[in-house]
């Protein structure tokens, strides 16, 4: 079998704070920006790695979701915990430095973790949780 990762979505509530978070302070290139105001949905991804990406979506725009679970939806991403993401640098100290500097929410500080792996964490303009690993 051969499986690859083409796109995971996060949800949004502010494109344009979303788009600079990802864009400017991880670096990742916009693929896509469709829709307007904050009904946006907006690819991004590692300029090296087209075929993978990341779609920031307005978390209220599926016609299925209640009024009740927007409510949910919301509480949850103002809580950071309703969606995580994990990404790889080879270098984190830097990639560290950069996101800090450019204003995100630091939830940790790079850390050797006791199951082997190096990383830091973030919170998004959403409240998502964005883990960031050492690739070694």
């Amino acid at each position: 079998m051969d499986i690859t990762v083409r796109w995971t979505f996060l949800p949004h509530t502010d494109p344009d704070k979303s788009l600079a978070f990802y864009r400017d302070a991880l670096g990742l290139t916009v693929h896509n920006d469709v829709g307007q105001g904050t009904m946006r949905w907006i690819t991004v991804g590692p300029a090296d790695a087209a075929g993978t990406a990341i779609v920031l979506t307005p978390p209220a725009a599926d016609p299925g979701v209640t009024d009740e679970e927007r409510r949910i939806i919301n509480e949850m991403m103002a809580k950071g915990s309703y969606a995580t993401i994990v990404l790889g640098t080879a270098d984190l100290d830097a990639t560290f430095a950069k996101v800090r500097d450019s204003g995100a929410e630091v939830t940790q500080e790079p850390t050797e973790q006791p199951w082997g792996v190096r990383d830091c964490a973030f919170r998004d303009p959403a409240g998502n949780q964005v883990r960031i690993n050492e690739v070694r």
